[in-house]
C-alpha cells in the first residue's frame, strides 16, 4: 500500500515539508507552476497541495493544475475541497473528480463565500467540514486533512476550535494543517488544548514567508491573527528598504519554524503564493542546522 502524508507524518525520520499552490488562471501559468514545482524537488517535498476555487470556473483550474502536477512531476499531491456555495451533489462530483485524477489525499474545508461575509450553508449543501470529512471518507479510500486554527477561527473561540477539531478527526480526519500564524505560543496553545480533550492527530504548522511590506497587515487579515509586537516592530524598522525588509522577513520566519519544531510539530507547510524562492530559502536554513 502506498505511503500517505500520515505516515510521513508520524514516522521517525524527521519533520515533513510541504508547499500550498493556489490554481493558475491560465494555460501559462500552469505551466509556471510546473515550472515552480520542478525547482522544488531538488528540496524534496512530502507533497504538494492546490487551493480550491471558490466559483464553477476556479474550481475546474484546480482540477486541471492538480492533473498537470499529477501528470508532469513526481511530487505527491493533496487536493483542497471547500463546501461553501456548492450542494452536496456537486461536492460528491468534486471528490469523483479527484478519485478519477489518482488523488488519495483530499484537505477538507469549509471554506468561505465568493462574495465573503459570513458563511451561510447551500441549500442543498453541507454544513460544516466534518460533515464533509464523513462524505470523503464513505465515499472512497481517501486519506483526509482539515484545517485547524492557533489564533481561533472568526467565528467561533479557542476552546470551540479545539472540540471542532476533535470532531473532525473523530469522523475520520487523520492529520490537520494549520492556518497561517506568527507566534508560537498560539501554534503550541492549539496543540496543547487538542490533545487535552484525547485528540491524537499530527498537526502540521502553516508558515507563510515574509518577503514584502504589504504583507504585514494583509496576511494577519486573511486568518484573523495579529503579528507578535516585537515580530511587527523589527519589519516596521526596515519597511522602506525593499532588501533588508525581505532580510529581516526570513530571519523571523525562520525563527518561527525553528520554534515550532522544537516545540514538537511533524511538520511545515509553506504557503507559498505560487513562488518558490523565500521558501527554498528558510528550508535551506533549517536542514542546514539539522
Amino acid at each position: 500500500m502506498p505511503e500517505t502524508i500520515v505516515d510521513r507524518l508520524r514516522s521517525s525520520d524527521g519533520p515533513t515539508f510541504s508547499v500550498e499552490f493556489f490554481p493558475p488562471s491560465d494555460d501559462a501559468g500552469v505551466q509556471q507552476l510546473i515550472g515552480t514545482v520542478d525547482q522544488l524537488q531538488g528540496l524534496q517535498p512530502d507533497w504538494v497541495s492546490v487551493t480550491y476555487g471558490a466559483t464553477g470556473a476556479s474550481r475546474y483550474k484546480t482540477f486541471s493544475a492538480v492533473g498537470a502536477i499529477r501528470g508532469q512531476t513526481a511530487v505527491s499531491t493533496m487536493g483542497h475541497l471547500t463546501i461553501a456555495g456548492q450542494s452536496a451533489a456537486e461536492v460528491v462530483r468534486a471528490i469523483q473528480a479527484y478519485e478519477r485524477l489518482g488523488v488519495t489525499h483530499i484537505l477538507a474545508l469549509r471554506g468561505d463565500p465568493p462574495s465573503g461575509g459570513r458563511f451561510a450553508p447551500h441549500p442543498e449543501g453541507l454544513r460544516t467540514a466534518t460533515d464533509l470529512v464523513r462524505l470523503v471518507k464513505s465515499l472512497g479510500d481517501f486519506t483526509v486533512g482539515v484545517a485547524a486554527f492557533p489564533d481561533g477561527h472568526p467565528e467561533g473561540d479557542l476552546d470551540l476550535d479545539a472540540r471542532i477539531l476533535l470532531a473532525k478527526e473523530q469522523a475520520g480526519a487523520e492529520f490537520a494543517i494549520t492556518q497561517l500564524f506568527f507566534d508560537p505560543a498560539a501554534y503550541v496553545s492549539l496543540v496543547g488544548r487538542f490533545r487535552a480533550l484525547g485528540g491524537t492527530m499530527p498537526i502540521v504548522a502553516g508558515i507563510m514567508p515574509v518577503t514584502v511590506p504589504s504583507q504585514i497587515e494583509r496576511f494577519a487579515g486573511l486568518s484573523g491573527s495579529a503579528m507578535p509586537a516585537d515580530f511587527e516592530a523589527r519589519l516596521r524598522e526596515v519597511a522602506d528598504d525593499k532588501a533588508a525588509f525581505r532580510a529581516v522577513g526570513i530571519d523571523l520566519v525562520t525563527q518561527l519554524c525553528r520554534d515550532v519544531l522544537d516545540a514538537g510539530a511533524p511538520g511545515l507547510q509553506f504557503f507559498t503564493l505560487n513562488r518558490s524562492t523565500a521558501t527554498a530559502e528558510i528550508l535551506g536554513r533549517l536542514r542546514a542546522e539539522a
